[in-house]
């Protein structure tokens, strides 16, 4: 299955990201803790080029905490820092505003001693969809400035949001590229709902799904639905289809009913802590 989804707005924030990338200092990106490459749009490097950049890994809450730590280590570099923050409970606005001061700490203090008061740091907030960029956005701003959302493709222009004296933030809206080049990447981003249903074949991303879940977390299924774990996934599906009893007049599994219980049990996080994405599977490629 190939996956291409690129809508006209998506287009068009790309033309104002890149003209507003000129007036900030640095970069907030987004990731998704579960999946810390997929979610990464390959179009930001091009469009940050040499800006700074905090990269946040949000949903901290969901992911394998072992894998999020082993990601952090791994993109962190001399003008990354890297941290994994949970949007809805965690000091947001603190760990932020210290993060930008730490990265941007060495012209803050040019300015200083070249007599300057530093202005507040302007940093551009990017994210593909449905990483929970607006979310972040709310808590921090302390009322609804941006539109949320379980679906991606909410948010639709740049707006410049004051944080405080230190800080000040460009939002701008989820945008994902034109085409995967990696067909597991689609998958992934279908899983987390980062890509509308309407354009994937459910079918195929649960049977991924599941056998990711089979090899690396079979004891999530045991957990939830109380079945033993074999190695097909196909036939996992189906059992969960006679567990929840989703089943046809002539006694047969809806499988397509099954397949739409699972899904909907990974998006709400029903299945346990899951990072789809493992470091070794960039090393080892």
């Amino acid at each position: 299955m190939t996956i291409q989804w690129f809508p006209g707005h998506m287009t068009r924030a790309k033309r104002q990201m890149q003209e507003a990338i000129k007036t900030v200092d640095m970069v907030i990106e987004i990731r998704d803790s579960r999946i810390p490459n997929a979610s990464k749009n390959p179009m930001i490097d091009q469009l940050i080029q040499n800006k700074p950049r905090l990269i946040l890994l949000s949903k901290k809450d969901k992911g394998d905490l072992q894998a999020i730590d082993e990601w952090i280590k791994y993109l962190t570099n001399e003008t990354t820092l890297v941290l994994a923050i949970d949007f809805l409970h965690d000091n947001v606005i603190e760990i932020i505003v210290k993060a930008c001061k730490q990265i941007m700490k060495a012209k803050i203090d040019k300015q200083i001693s070249r007599g300057i008061r530093p202005r507040a740091i302007r940093a551009m907030v990017v994210g593909i969809p449905n990483v929970g960029k607006s979310t972040l956005i709310n808590r921090i701003a302390k009322k609804k400035v941006t539109e949320t959302a379980n679906k991606p493709g909410v948010t639709r222009a740049l707006q410049w949001i004051k944080l405080n004296k230190d800080l000040e933030l460009l939002d701008t809206p989820g945008v994902l590229w034109p085409k995967f080049e990696d067909q597991e990447v689609g998958y992934y981003l279908a899983l987390t709902g980062a890509i509308r249903d309407e354009v994937l074949n459910l079918e195929e991303i649960a049977a991924f799904a599941m056998k990711k879940m089979i090899a690396e977390y079979p004891n999530n299924i045991k957990d939830l639905y109380g079945i033993e774990v074999q190695d097909n996934p196909y036939e996992m599906i189906e059992e969960i289809g006679r567990v929840k009893k989703l089943i046809r007049t002539n006694n047969e599994v809806d499988y397509k009913r099954a397949v739409e219980y699972f899904i909907h049990d990974l998006r709400d996080d029903n299945c346990g802590r899951i990072t789809w994405e493992k470091v070794n599977d960039q090393t080892n490629k």
